[in-house]
């Protein structure tokens, strides 16, 4: 993708709303535990949407599906950050929801209570293929793949984007729901993307090896390029078999690490857009990621309003 790719980028979603819990002693189980708790607009599909038009994307579109309770909120949150959305409204299930307890005494950890709502109601019905019109890249978020009727979505998404020829990419997202489904039915689900950017946990699953290298290299023989990213330590490339190169994370002083795989996807993303190689984009993810870990929830600074 080197010397850039014109067109837009889409990402196909997960839109929720984020509870989150900060505290600094151990919770105590049948009594109180002072946290900070905050609510924010989340979910892995929209902090990627947002982290790439933070990182220059100027057409960055986002395919989710919302509760009528929260339906205005996420709109106009997803539009102040740079994002052109198209939320579709459940008439039935309330917004996802998400309570995510942050111990601020284990390098702020975090630790997921999640209540997919409407956002896995997203149904094939819901995608159109002039979805596409315009389209350099299309992203699914993994959550996608854990449930129907989602799980036809994306199949419908990828399916489209392959006969257009525009590449996909996918982000496991989620290694407790990634056990769940089953290993073999989440690799024949996303056969065919061109880059898969799983954790280390999900690497790890997916594989069966502990080592990140080896995980990455082996996935690299199924998918075209495969990043794993590994948090504090950075990020690996693979391709052909073949680890291509480390990025090392930048320094930060971590707060919450909500969303810190989201907003490496969403840097790497806009740059491999941009013409970046595989290389450098892991290592915008890293920068990306590094300043997600600084803020509470899993989204970038909305831009400065205008005069």
């Amino acid at each position: 993708m080197t010397g850039g790719r014109p067109g837009a980028l889409l990402v196909v979603g997960d839109v929720v709303t984020d509870i989150v819990a900060r505290h600094r002693k151990a919770l105590t189980p049948g009594t109180d535990t002072a946290a900070a708790i905050r609510t924010v607009p989340g979910g892995a599909g929209a902090n990627v949407a947002c982290w790439a038009a933070h990182r220059g994307r100027a057409d960055v579109r986002l395919l989710g599906r919302v509760g009528a309770d929260a339906a205005a909120w996420h709109e106009a949150a997803l539009t102040r950050a740079g994002v052109r959305p198209r939320l579709v409204v459940d008439a039935e299930a309330p917004t996802g929801m998400v309570i995510c307890l942050v111990d601020e005494g284990a390098g702020a950890e975090r630790t997921f209570l999640t209540d997919s709502g409407a956002a896995l109601r997203l149904s094939p019905a819901d995608f159109s293929t002039d979805l596409l019109d315009g389209v350099a890249l299309l992203h699914l978020s993994g959550y996608l793949f854990f449930t129907e009727p989602s799980r036809a979505t994306a199949r419908a998404a990828l399916a489209a984007a392959r006969a257009r020829g525009v590449p996909v990419t996918v982000d496991p997202a989620s290694a407790g729901f990634l056990a769940e489904t089953g290993v073999e039915r989440f690799l024949s689900a996303v056969d065919g993307v061109s880059v898969l950017l799983p954790s280390r946990d999900e690497a790890e699953l997916l594989t069966g090896l502990a080592d990140p290298a080896d995980a990455a290299s082996k996935l690299s023989h199924r998918f075209p390029a495969v990043v794993v990213k590994l948090g504090a330590e950075g990020a690996l490339v693979a391709r052909d078999g073949e680890v291509l190169g480390r990025s090392l994370a930048e320094p930060a002083r971590v707060r919450d690490s909500t969303g810190a795989g989201d907003a490496f996807t969403g840097a790497f993303l806009a740059a491999r857009l941009g013409g970046a190689g595989l290389c450098e984009a892991a290592a915008q993810g890293c920068g990306a990621g590094a300043r997600a870990v600084e803020r509470i929830g899993g989204r970038p600074p909305d831009p400065p309003a205008a005069a």
